[in-house]
């Protein structure tokens, strides 16, 4: 037999759209930026859905919607860029966040690296990764990639993403 909690005052919601942003909200996620070399440049977006999924083969995931302006890159490259944000980066998380912005524009610093990948600079850490898999997740795809290689030795600590705002770890 399952018990029932004690919600007390609290009146539980049914499942929603705003239910689930509501309590995602609370969950506080590292920020990465993802990045690829589209047809007219490159493109990048800001995600917190990063996950490590498997060590052999070293194995990451992340969600993109279909309607997201870097959704057609991504789904026809080969090859993405990763990238683990500091807290100093508040503002590059931003950008790269907001629809319309001129995400590679000044003041992002940024160069071409292996497999044309955008890197940008200043990072905590940055992988290339190729893509093995796009798996269909609702208005969204999974996007399974393989590591290829990268660099974790940036200095800092990492922007956490919590309450729809862009933080530091508080000591």
């Amino acid at each position: 037999m399952t018990a029932t909690p004690d919600l007390g005052t609290r009146t539980p919601q049914l499942a929603s759209p705003d239910l689930l942003r509501s309590v995602f909200r609370r969950h506080a996620a590292g920020v990465a930026v993802i990045t690829a070399r589209g047809d007219a440049g490159p493109v990048g977006f800001t995600a917190t859905s990063l996950t490590s999924v498997s060590a052999e083969p070293p194995l990451l995931s992340f969600g993109i919607s279909t309607g997201a302006s870097s959704w057609p890159a991504i789904s026809a490259t080969d090859h993405i860029g990763v990238h683990i944000l500091g807290e100093h980066q508040q503002d590059l998380a931003a950008t790269f966040a907001r629809s319309g912005a001129d995400r590679f524009g000044a003041p992002t610093a940024w160069r071409t690296g292996p497999e044309g990948v955008p890197v940008l600079d200043d990072v905590l850490a940055w992988l290339v990764c190729r893509i093995v898999g796009r798996v269909p997740a609702g208005d969204h795809r999974i996007v399974l990639a393989e590591v290829v290689l990268g660099d974790p030795t940036g200095p800092g600590r990492p922007l956490v993403y919590h309450q729809g705002q862009f933080n530091g770890l508080r000591d």
